[in-house]
């Protein structure tokens, strides 16, 4: 994927261009309908299909303390969008208080500006989706640039999913719920999240069981609790067991939030590696115990229920991950 951060830069990809536009923060089935129609237009037209999206989400910049957590963070994202839906265009807009100045008129002819040379032709977005100072951008404006500019509009729907409306917020009211099935039916694919490997202080190694430590401060976690897990990164995977919590038993439970995952069959350091951890099945409740080898003892059983866990969700000859492949 080839990726840009600045709208002048939209010309350089053959045109007419297709452009999906959104904060597309989960990049759920609602948000792949949107793209989906600027895919199809592209390969109608012969032109390209380009993803415009921002970065940080735009809350963080208007209204810090209603910032809501992440279902992806940009680089997640992007590499959701170009493995899941073959997407090899994006501009991940800067999202800062100059832009944020930028009324919906004047974003739209910064766009247009940019991709001077190639062309718009059309723009995709959710019907609902506001933009611009003041949120003076909608649908209607577009439709009246479109008309003056020479491109169409799509605005989509809402898409709703066994009776259920498809949004960000619903996907993360599932996520603090612990809800994977219902995440999953939402996101289109099992939810899982992307962190980078950071060096902590090693215990699990001196337990005997070595953890992969994940930066996961902004990303919207389940409920604190030890869980089945499948982790992806460096061309591999594993399965794994997770521990979600503030490590009770040897930090008393007041720390910060940790995500910590024992990869099984990993020997190798993975410190500043990207990995992707998807949440399969809760194990137990993070408890406090009595000491370190009774800690041992438990987390040696937990081992042992994820194992059993993950071989019961496997299933090569039928469909894989039984339960969450969608």
């Amino acid at each position: 994927m080839e990726v840009i951060r600045e709208m002048s830069g939209l010309g350089r990809w053959p045109g007419p261009l297709s452009l999906a536009i959104g904060v597309f923060d989960g990049v759920h089935v609602g948000h792949q309908a949107v793209i989906e129609v600027a895919g199809k237009d592209a390969e109608i037209s012969g032109g390209s299909a380009v993803v415009v999206t921002f970065e940080p989400h735009p809350v963080e910049v208007l209204a810090p303390g209603k910032a809501p957590r992440l279902l992806t963070n940009s680089t997640h994202k992007l590499r959701i969008l170009e493995e899941r839906l073959g997407i090899r265009h994006a501009l991940l807009i800067p999202f800062d208080r100059d832009f944020a100045s930028f009324s919906g008129e004047d974003f739209v002819l910064k766009l247009l500006a940019g991709a001077e040379g190639a062309g718009i032709r059309k723009i995709c977005v959710g019907r609902d989706w506001r933009f611009g100072r003041e949120r003076s951008g909608d649908i209607e404006l577009l439709l009246e640039m479109g008309r003056a500019h020479g491109f169409s509009v799509d605005g989509l729907d809402t898409v709703s999913k066994d009776g259920v409306r498809v949004s960000s917020t619903r996907v993360r009211e599932a996520i603090q719920m612990g809800d994977f099935s219902l995440a999953a039916n939402l996101l289109g694919r099992p939810y899982s999240v992307l962190g980078e490997v950071v060096k902590g202080r090693q215990l699990g190694r001196t337990l005997g069981f070595p953890t992969a430590n994940l930066s996961v401060r902004r990303e919207q976690l389940p409920p604190a609790g030890v869980y089945a897990v499948r982790a992806a990164g460096k061309g591999e995977s594993w399965n794994g067991v997770a521990n979600l919590g503030y490590r009770p038993t040897v930090e008393g439970g007041t720390g910060e939030l940790r995500l910590e995952v024992h990869l099984f069959g990993l020997a190798e350091e993975i410190y500043g590696k990207d990995i992707e951890v998807e949440f399969v099945e809760k194990i137990r409740e993070e408890e406090e115990f009595g000491g370190v080898e009774e800690l041992k003892r438990r987390i040696a059983d937990d081992v042992s229920e994820a194992k059993r866990v993950l071989e019961e969700r496997w299933n090569p000859g039928v469909q894989g991950w039984k339960k969450l492949q969608h």
